[in-house]
């Protein structure tokens, strides 16, 4: 019973990663919805790079998590709901944005204006399919008051969703998103583990080990994760984190999350990063040299 959850994390962990490199290797032979043209973008350095490594993250991490051992129905439904729906999102928004509106102001802005983005739609599918994850989720402690209830799913669905949109703010940077996921879910993991989780250590382990699986692609600049595989990224994040933690610290979390994405709209995380010597040495790792 107590080696379970470690058997679930590296299952979920080796699947994930298996998966991810397998969609990927198959996605750069055929790319989905189009030709390689049709997913390649410039990156900071002005350089041709494939957004191709998303859609293998969502489709790499969304098997893994269908297939799982350890795991609930619900709470495997939750994660492949989250996952793969803001994935295929993400991806729209990577195929169809137009790059004019930027952030939740400026999509927002825009659809006051009575003009609908692709970034809206995204964030108001994001924010669905954060909120139906949540229902999904089984609860600790037997059923909840109604209105304990509602506000539990209200919450872990922005915990869910903004976790999605948050992931997606790092992604400047090769193999920044990756490790910003692994930075805040490896606690996760090790919390899920020590209190003999099961289900939360496998859902943990599941974007952990798809992400380790592309970093050497994302590092080398080949590819990056776009909208589609940072956003799936953190919403399976934000799953096991509401699989895993009490209310009150899936409120601080929530709290954080939110808190990071309003900076987001004055602050330039790469600036902040670039300006303090530790993040930038862990930014910096792996990466070709400026």
């Amino acid at each position: 019973m107590a080696h379970r959850p470690w058997l679930g994390a590296l299952a979920g962990a080796a699947l994930g990663a298996v998966a991810a490199r397998a969609a990927y290797a198959a996605f750069t032979r055929r790319p989905p919805a189009g030709d390689e043209k049709t997913w390649t973008r410039t990156n900071h350095r002005g350089e041709p790079i494939t957004l191709l490594e998303g859609p293998a993250f969502v489709a790499g991490a969304g098997a893994a998590a269908a297939l799982v051992p350890g795991v609930p129905a619900r709470a495997r439904a939750a994660a492949v709901l989250a996952g793969v729906g803001s994935g295929v999102l993400g991806a729209y928004d990577d195929l169809r944005g137009a790059g004019s509106s930027k952030g939740f102001k400026g999509h927002l802005t825009a659809l006051a204006r009575g003009e609908v983005t692709s970034g809206a739609v995204k964030i108001v599918g994001i924010g669905a399919a954060g909120l139906l994850a949540a229902a999904l989720l089984p609860r600790d402690g037997g059923p909840a008051p109604d209105a304990g209830r509602v506000l539990d799913v209200l919450a872990d669905g922005a915990l869910i969703a903004g976790a999605a949109n948050l992931a997606n703010l790092f992604d400047l940077r090769p193999g920044r998103a990756i490790k910003v996921g692994m930075l805040a879910g490896a606690p996760l993991l090790a919390s899920a583990l020590a209190a003999g989780r099961s289900a939360p250590a496998a859902l943990a382990a599941v974007p952990l080990g798809a992400g380790a699986a592309l970093l050497p692609d994302d590092l080398g600049e080949r590819a990056m994760l776009g909208d589609a595989g940072a956003n799936a990224l953190g919403a399976l994040l934000g799953v096991a984190a509401a699989a895993r933690l009490r209310r009150p610290a899936r409120l601080a979390v929530l709290g954080a999350i939110a808190a990071l994405t309003a900076a987001s709209e004055r602050v330039s995380f790469t600036k902040v990063i670039a300006g303090n010597p530790v993040l930038h040495r862990l930014d910096m790792l792996g990466r070709r040299p400026a």
